[in-house]
């Protein structure tokens, strides 16, 4: 019989700022799984390029891109002190009213999603870490239909490398209606989503091409990028028009943006399509309208997935058409260096941090 503590360690975000904003806190309070819910005790969690930008409050508004500012532009969700942490794997060990207590001792991993509505849409949706309480934490409450079983022989930290990434990649790759044969240029690719995307990319039949930073060439080609192109090495319009022996690029899925951005449109054949779900190379770009127009492209935003998306993700799990890239696992007390190596990106892959 589990014997479930009053309190746990957990990293709790007190507010806007520096690492000095998150504190490891062993007297956090356990949760208690309200109706409809469980309670997992949490054994491994994936990190994220979101969890930085919260803490920092990088997001901007839309008439200060400047400005300290969350993830949600819908109505800030976000109070302190919070529990960050989305990419969830773990053991079902308490369920509150209403759900079968068949479930305890289930391994499962989260949809990390607040559906705000019933149908598919993800016109008004937050995540947990955000929203509520995430899994940088031993113990995590949850909705049970988020807590989610995959028929897999991986391990938890393992499991703990796809979530987010992943289903931030596949909803880029569904809204862009990426398909069999075409090419598809993507940056940021060492990264936890560019290098799903790759992998997500090859399960639809596509191909990808990479553009990786100095040293990680060979890495990305293991996880099937079909060539790379070194990011910063000369003129990127004619290195990728090398890499792809002169066939056009259908889709363009960029993390990075930045001064590259205007470059990638260049790239883009007419009636291409770009989307993007993230900025680390700098968020606000200089955008030649001509060259949208006269090629008459599509420009998409996207931002997690929806309960189909998931389910699309857990089915390539369980078939093995996409694996994990650990790129390394760090204990939950050592969270401050955790995420000091993430922010330096000098790895291939997802981090993990697990319970001391």
């Amino acid at each position: 019989m589990n014997t479930i503590p009053k309190t746990m360690a957990a990293v709790q975000l007190i507010g806007h700022g520096g690492l000095d904003k998150l504190i490891y806190n062993r007297a956090t309070p356990v949760p208690v799984p309200a109706d409809g819910e469980v309670l997992i005790k949490v054994t491994a969690c994936g990190m994220n390029n979101t969890d930085v930008w919260v803490r920092q409050g990088a997001y901007g508004t839309e008439d200060d891109p400047s400005a300290v500012s969350t993830w949600r532009r819908q109505g800030n969700t976000l109070t302190f002190p919070r529990i960050q942490g989305t990419d969830t794997v773990g053991c079902i060990v308490a369920v509150g009213k209403g759900v079968d207590d068949a479930r305890i001792g289930e391994r499962v991993m989260v949809d990390f999603s607040i559906y705000n509505r019933d149908d598919d849409s993800l016109a008004d949706i937050d995540y947990m870490g955000h929203g509520r309480d995430g899994g940088y934490a031993e113990y995590m409450a949850l909705p049970s239909e988020n807590a989610h079983v995959v028929d897999t022989d991986l391990t938890d930290v393992e499991l703990a490398t796809f979530c987010c990434a992943y289903l931030t990649g596949e909803r880029m790759l569904e809204r862009a209606r990426l398909s069999a044969g075409e090419i598809v240029l993507v940056t940021g690719a060492s990264g936890g989503v560019g290098s799903a995307i790759i992998q997500l990319a090859r399960a639809r039949g596509a191909v990808p091409i990479a553009i990786a930073g100095a040293g990680k060439e060979q890495a990305v080609l293991d996880i099937g990028a079909e060539a790379v192109v070194t990011r910063g090495a000369g003129n990127l319009v004619d290195a990728v028009h090398l890499a792809t022996r002169g066939r056009p690029v259908d889709v363009v899925a960029d993390l990075v943006a930045g001064q590259m951005f205007n470059d990638l449109l260049k790239i883009l054949r007419p009636e291409g399509r770009y989307t993007t779900a993230g900025a680390i190379g700098g968020p606000v770009v200089q955008l030649d309208l001509r060259t949208m127009y006269l090629k008459q492209l599509e420009l998409h935003g996207s931002s997690q997935g929806s309960r189909t998306d998931f389910r699309r993700l857990v089915r390539y799990i369980e078939e093995k058409k996409i694996r994990p890239l650990v790129g390394g696992v760090y204990p939950l007390s050592e969270f401050h260096q955790a995420q000091t190596d993430f922010m330096a990106k000098n790895f291939v892959g997802k981090l993990v941090v697990v319970p001391d």
